[in-house]
Order: C-alpha cells, then structure tokens, then sequence
C-alpha cells in the first residue's frame, strides 16, 4: 500500500485527532498515488498514524477513516460504521427522522447520510468516498431495508475534488415529496429540490426551545424557509405570527406546512427580502413580542467573515428594536467561519449599538444527531441563541 510521511514540524494537528492531511503538510509519498485509492499515514520517524483515502487534486491530500493498522478499509468496514452510526442515534432517541451520518464527526469524512424516515439522503462530498458509494448504499439496505434512498450530490465541493455535481435516485424511484413528523408537527421535505438534503434537521432540537416564549405572543421570523420555526411558534400558541423568506417556492411550501398543521389562520408568509423589511419596520417602529433570525449561511470563504459579520450584526441590530421590552430574540448562525465566541461578541456588539440589555435564556449548537468532536472545530457549526431584550 502507498505510504504517505508527514512533515515534522506540522502533525501536531492530526496527532491529535484531525482527519485532514492538506498537502503541505506532507513530506514523502513512497508507491503510486491514484486518486481515491486507499493510503497509509505515518510520522515522519515512521510510526502509523492513520489509513484514508487520497486526492492529489485536492487541497485536503488525505483523509483518515481509521487509526487502527488492522482495519481493512472494504465494504465490510462501511457497513460496520454505518450500523455504528445507527446505534448511536437510537441511544440519543432519534430513531425516525435524524442525520444518520455525520462526516468527520462520525469518522466518515465527508459523507452525510440524511434519514427521514423510511427514506435516506445522502451525498458523497470527496472523491475517495464516493468511490465507495456502491458499499455505503448496500449497507444502507442491508441495515434499514429502506423504501428508497437518493443522492443529492448537487453540491460546488464536489468539483474541487475533480467530480462532476449530480442527484438521482440509488434505489427504485420512489415519491420524493415527503412529510415527517417533528416534536408534534408534520413537515414537508422536498428532497429533489430542497435545500442541502430537503430539509434542516439541525434545528429539529432548538425549534422546541421556543416553546415557552411564543405563548400568546406576536411572532416575526425572517429568513423562514419552510416556516419550520413559525409552524412551531404557531403550535405552542402564538397569537400570530408572520414569517418571511425572499424565496417564493420556500413562502409556498411554508404555506403548505401551516395547512398541513391547522395553522393557516395564525401563521402568515410573505415573499419579500427579509433585510429590506426589517429596515422598513425599524423605521415605522413596528413591534413584536419575538423575533427569530434564521438566516442561511453569509459565506463558505475565510475571505468574507467580516462581510459575513456586518451583516448578522445588522439583522440582530433590527431585530431588537422591533421586540417590545422585555421580548425575546431567538437568533442563529450556520456559517462554520463564524465560531460560537464571535458569533456571541456580534450580538454584544449589535445590543451596545441598539443600547439593548440582553438576559440569556439558552445558547446551543446543533441537535445532537449531529455530533460534536471536542478536538475538531469544524464540527461546531451552529449557533442558537434565546435572548430577553431591554
């Protein structure tokens, strides 16, 4: 098997956990290097570090699958940590709709596996995985038996490691407008055409962290989507509530979800660009009893954090000035680049210039079937904050 010898001075890093090797971080490759085969890692004094799959067209030049010299890296072994995956959700509970595998967290670098129900999502996001694509979808039936699985592997990534973008089915073609249930609700999940995999399970936990605060209260959510987070604040008993998404397929389907839940004549949805409106509404000085920020991702590249920073400050900054005193702001962040300390200092920031006091009632990240790996950073990627604002 191809060996790969890191450098001295830069392994600290993947000693410590990391599945990444970038490039530079390599000081001698001994055999063939094709790209997707199966490599092993050592020291640079030659002591074992790791076995993964290699990409020379990568800026990541190896990820890891195991750390132990005796694994094998074959079908076997994909149908070993998929059950492994599996096991560990039911433990914390998720056993309907949960993100079944979760990339590096699940020492399956970059692989997700999404599964709403009977039905499985999931996409190949580095070359040396989808080489072993074939395995990963026989384990999946030899597992769950499921009533379908498809790959929405129309994602940009792909083509840095030299792969084309492409969905479709990995099973016969079944329906692919589904409905789930979550924390009481039904939900519909577009898995051809929705964002990511269909739908944002990542959420699934904090959406029942609103529950308290909406009771009787005039909700307003920009940035909705599918109005996941105003079908919940309708369900716990808000008196209205009023979600915006610039997209008008997302405001439809959000319509369909408030159907789907009773609750059409409390939840309203408009089309219209949520940074516009909440500027307008600052300026006629119109007030809610919450506000719920749910934006998607302002930047994937280190180049735009600041960019990316301005403009959560900015929507937090109007969001607390439509709150009437003593309302609650329920506010989030999904771009990785932004870690949960500046994510925090952002809102500071945004609270001093709109001279509000925040009194904090919860700070999480993620739900749990999408674990957290304390050595890995980009493990963490999202941010939930509850506040009460004065």
């Amino acid at each position: 098997m191809t060996k790969v010898f890191l450098k001295k001075q830069i392994q600290n890093r993947v000693l410590q956990g990391h599945p990444w090797i970038f490039g530079n971080e390599v000081a001698e490759i001994k055999g063939d290097v094709n790209a997707g085969d199966i490599v092993d890692v050592y020291t640079h004094k030659g002591f074992f570090l790791g076995r993964g799959y290699i990409n020379p067209q990568s800026q990541i030049l190896v990820r890891l699958l195991t750390r132990d010299k005796n694994e094998e890296i074959n079908p076997e072994f994909f149908y070993r940590r998929i059950l492994k995956c599996w096991e560990y959700r039911q433990k914390l509970g998720y056993v309907e709709n949960c993100r079944l595998v979760y990339g590096e967290a699940d020492d399956m670098p970059a692989l997700v596996i999404d599964k709403f129900n009977d039905y499985f999502v999931l996409q190949t996001l580095a070359l040396g995985m989808e080489k072993w694509k074939d395995a990963i979808v026989d384990a999946i039936n030899r597992i769950f038996s499921p009533k379908g699985i498809y790959e929405r592997n129309d994602v940009p990534v792909r083509e840095l490691e030299g792969m084309t973008q492409q969905k479709g089915f990995l099973s016969a073609p079944f329906d692919t407008n589904l409905v789930i249930n979550e924390n009481g609700l039904r939900f519909h999940v577009d898995v051809v055409n929705g964002q990511k995999t269909g739908y944002f399970l990542d959420q699934q936990d904090n959406r029942r962290e609103i529950k308290h605060i909406v009771k009787g209260a005039d909700v307003m959510e920009a940035f909705c989507y599918t109005g996941t987070f105003s079908c919940h604040a309708g369900f716990y008993g808000a008196k209205s509530v009023l979600g915006l998404d610039i997209s008008e397929t997302a405001v439809a389907t959000a319509r369909k979800n408030a159907e789907l839940n009773n609750l059409q004549d409390i939840c309203q949805f408009q089309a219209v660009n949520a940074f516009d409106q909440l500027k307008q509404w600052t300026k006629e000085e119109k007030k809610f009893d919450v506000v719920i920020l749910d934006p998607p991702a302002f930047t994937k590249s280190r180049e735009n954090i600041q960019k990316a920073v301005t403009g959560y400050k900015e929507i937090n900054l109007r969001g607390m000035k439509l709150l009437k005193p003593g309302g609650f702001l329920v506010t989030a962040s999904c771009t990785n680049l932004v870690s949960p300390d500046l994510f925090l200092q952002t809102i500071d920031a945004a609270a001093r210039d709109a001279k509000k006091r925040l009194r904090q009632v919860t700070f999480q990240t993620q739900a749990q079937d999408h674990p957290i790996l304390r050595n890995i950073e980009n493990t963490t990627y999202l941010k939930f904050l509850i506040v009460e604002v004065s």
